[in-house]
């Protein structure tokens, strides 16, 4: 599972002192996302991410958290385009808060705004969006990202608790994607889990309407439909290879075993690979 502080190579705290005179110019693009494979996800953004993503959970330490596909390999990023454009319509928040993040005090209790100054957009030429003003007053631009990191704060417990009643009900079970490309190539991607649908199903009739009542219900469906999009992940990375599909991605539990695709006439059989959410 991908750490939060991944993407970011100097984070410091925003201080007026050292950033007095500093401004984020924004539209430098997302190479810093470039290697991941994945990235958490917040439960409200369900329904704008199920569309576009597959939707899965990871394990984090203890506790399991959502997470949205990005690509079938390490270190490999499918929805960046040529010059480091997103191509998808909806942008996770965990993308979007870049370059500042959080950084919590030993206890939890306290929070400290920090940037990220490798960020090619943080300059101080005055372009873009400055951090204080001529007093050493954070800007109205400052008071938006925190607004911003607050609500996203907010909703990563409220996703906790989510995550944590799946594992209370045992509703989550271990998966793997199986690609097989045009040239004969069988790639796996494992490090996942999903939600188990005769486990939901067999579910006292209390306990999924207490589900439905709260809303969880429509995210566990949410997440279910999106795992048909392992196959645009299959697609973006078939676009890489500039080859023909051959057959469609298939979701097998991890300790399953990888069957054998039979080898057309005139056809090599590629190598194997197995990738995990890094």
């Amino acid at each position: 599972m991908t750490t939060q502080l991944l993407i970011y190579e100097t984070a410091v705290p925003v201080s007026s002192g050292r950033h007095g005179k500093c401004a984020v110019e924004a539209g430098k693009g997302y190479a810093f996302a470039s290697k991941l494979n994945s990235v958490p996800l917040m439960a409200v953004e369900f329904p704008q991410a199920a569309p576009e993503y597959a939707v899965v959970f990871a394990q984090s330490g203890d506790d399991v958290v959502p997470v949205v596909i990005l690509g079938a390999r390490q270190n490999e990023n499918l929805y960046l385009g040529s010059e480091n454009g997103w191509q998808a319509k909806y942008i996770p928040a965990f993308i979007r808060r870049y370059p500042f993040v959080f950084s919590p005090s030993e206890d939890g209790k306290t929070f400290t705004l920090c940037v990220d100054e490798a960020f090619q957009g943080l300059n101080y030429m005055g372009r873009g969006q400055a951090l204080f003003d001529a007093e050493g007053k954070h800007t109205p631009y400052v008071d938006n990202v925190l607004k911003f990191l607050q609500e996203y704060r907010a909703q990563f417990l409220r996703t906790q608790a989510f995550c944590k009643k799946l594992k209370e009900l045992d509703l989550l079970e271990p998966m793997q994607a199986q690609f097989t490309l045009g040239t004969g190539e069988k790639m796996s991607l494992t490090g996942f889990l999903v939600v188990d649908r005769k486990r939901l199903k067999a579910l006292p009739p209390e306990t999924l309407h207490q589900l439905a009542a709260t809303d969880e219900l429509e995210l566990i469906y949410l997440h279910l439909q999106s795992v048909l999009n392992f196959n645009t992940v299959k697609n973006r990375l078939i676009e890489t290879q500039v080859v023909t599909p051959s057959t469609e991605p298939v979701l097998e539990p991890e300790a399953a075993e990888i069957p054998e695709v039979p080898v057309k006439p005139g056809k090599r059989a590629g190598a194997s690979s197995t990738s995990k959410l890094a």
